[in-house]
């Protein structure tokens, strides 16, 4: 069955919660953003609930539609610090981590590394270094120029007889 480009199906939010000894991994696939971020808050609460320790959260296979995501995962992480306990979120792609430093949560949510780690590029580009130059006086095309005097127009073609062409 061939799909078009707005027929193509959403993979869905897929969660999958492992409890062991010392933490709790919750494995996230497919797209994370609004519709899906009730369901992400239920899957840590009760992976919160269920386990004991560091909750680990692994979005290699998730993709971040938009910001709604990280701040269930922000919220959540909060919640867990008075508690003695944290969230960490392993496996990030460049683009989730770029989401991440473009919300402002890099504080606020612990990675498996650097915020940048990933991308190198810089988020916003930096200005590069300018030399002053003279100022000059734009024209605007609003602005209305003085009329040149007579000897500094052009001159006028004469057209001689039989010359012009007549359309059609």
């Amino acid at each position: 069955m061939q799909h078009t480009p707005a027929e193509v199906p959403v993979p869905h939010l897929q969660t999958a919660v492992v409890h062991a000894p010392d933490q709790v991994v919750v494995r996230l696939t497919g797209d994370v953003d609004v519709v899906a971020a009730d369901r992400l808050t239920r899957t840590l609460q009760e992976a919160a609930v269920g386990g004991r320790g560091a909750v680990v959260v692994d979005v290699a296979g998730a993709c971040f539609r938009d910001c709604a995501g990280l701040q269930v995962l922000a919220v959540f992480t909060d919640a867990l610090i008075p508690a003695g306990r944290r969230c960490r979120i392993v496996g990030a792609p460049a683009a989730t981590r770029r989401l991440v430093r473009s919300a402002g949560l890099g504080e606020r949510l612990e990675l498996d590394g650097p915020v940048d780690a990933g991308d190198p590029r810089p988020a916003v580009p930096l200005p590069s270094a300018r030399t002053p130059s003279p100022v000059r006086r734009a024209a605007l095309p609003y602005q209305v120029r003085p009329a040149r005097r007579a000897e500094e127009r052009p001159g006028r073609r004469r057209l001689r007889p039989g010359s012009l062409r007549r359309w059609r």
